[in-house]
């Protein structure tokens, strides 16, 4: 007997089979294939980080909701081609999760920690043919993030500055070779080649980049709400000292608050 979990899944399965039927679907979604859905796809992981970080809950049952339309949707596309059903996502996933945990699922003990996670799914790579300490990182991921993973990726296998001191070398080093770069093909590869640094030297000390890209972010548009408070609509037409004095003012205010 279906529980009603599996009736609201099933009867999302439906909904799906019928958006895509040749003769009676929806025209949008007969249209679209894998390529034009992944943007919706990484779209609606995002919102529901953004709701999560919001806490804001009935958001992200709705943003789950869409998530896992997207799966179903990749799932439908991949089974009108013969390839693979939603069947199959959900008992691969299941498979690797039990593989993934041994000490809860089988028959071996003790703690789950970072190195025997890596373990473990090094172990996965090699089973997939898989040769380099790079394969597996998608080139999908957000530039930031996949920096770290590659990163992290090589410092597993010892390629790595032995402390901050290197890092922070290399990103100054990076830095005067953008500045001296003499044509735009050679400014873009600097470029390139010292946000990585960036990237490394932040992971040196410890930090999560995104983690501390995101809440710059977050303090840079704070501040400059605040410089436009300030200058009551007039921000714009302010000359640039005028504007840098705006945003000092912002900053002590925010020391105060702190204080």
């Amino acid at each position: 007997m279906n529980t009603p979990e599996s009736s609201q899944l099933d009867r999302l399965l439906s909904i799906m089979a019928r958006l895509r039927d040749p003769q009676k679907g929806c025209d949008w979604d007969l249209a679209q294939d894998f390529g034009t859905i992944a943007p919706y796809t990484i779209e609606e992981a995002y919102e529901v980080a953004d709701a999560i970080e919001r806490d804001a809950m009935d958001e992200l049952r709705e943003e789950l909701g869409d998530l896992l339309f997207q799966v179903v949707f990749h799932a439908r596309m991949a089974q009108e081609r013969g390839l693979f059903a939603f069947e199959d996502v959900a008992r691969a996933i299941s498979d690797k999760m039990e593989a993934r945990h041994p000490h809860i699922f089988g028959t071996g003990d003790g703690q789950m920690d970072e190195a025997r996670w890596e373990a473990l799914k090094a172990q996965e790579r090699e089973a997939k043919g898989q040769q380099s300490a790079m394969d597996g990182v998608a080139r999908a991921l957000p530039a930031l993030l996949r920096s770290e993973k590659l990163q992290k990726r090589a410092a597993r296998d010892g390629f790595d500055w032995p402390d901050p001191s290197g890092a922070a070398e290399k990103l100054a080093e990076e830095a005067r070779e953008l500045a001296e770069a003499d044509n735009p093909a050679d400014r873009k590869e600097e470029a390139g080649d010292l946000l990585f640094a960036a990237v490394n030297l932040v992971r040196a000390n410890g930090i999560q980049p995104e983690e501390a890209l995101k809440a710059a972010n977050d303090k840079f548009e704070r501040r400059y709400r605040g410089m436009e408070m300030l200058a009551q609509g007039a921000f714009a037409t302010l000359d640039l000292d005028a504007q840098e004095a705006l945003w000092q003012a912002v900053k002590r205010s925010e020391k105060r608050a702190s204080d």
